[in-house]
């Protein structure tokens, strides 16, 4: 499965920039071993269904650190039987233009 989630802290003060909460949600998907990308919106992992929702939790837990509240968006694309799928959907999509 892949899935794509955001996450960011609020209720702190306005001041604060989520550049540092957000790097530490990344650190704990990267530290997973899962494949990952992180773009400007979204971090995609793959892995099954127990793992990638293990990150996504871990990843809410380190956000939870910088604000009295957690904001989650999740998607995911639950295909059982295909891994690779972070890199292949690009390169089908690529041939395809």
């Amino acid at each position: 499965m892949l899935i794509a989630f955001s996450v960011a802290p609020s209720g702190g003060s306005s001041s604060d920039s989520v550049s540092k909460a957000v790097a530490a949600a990344v650190r704990v998907v990267r530290e997973s071993g899962l494949p990952n990308r992180t773009d400007a919106m979204f971090t995609t992992i793959e892995g099954d269904w127990d793992e990638c929702m293990d990150v996504v939790k871990r990843a809410c837990d380190e956000i939870g650190r910088y604000g009295s509240r957690v904001s989650l968006v999740l998607k995911a694309d639950i295909r059982p039987g295909y891994s690779g799928e972070l890199d292949a959907k690009l390169v089908r999509l690529e041939a395809e233009l």
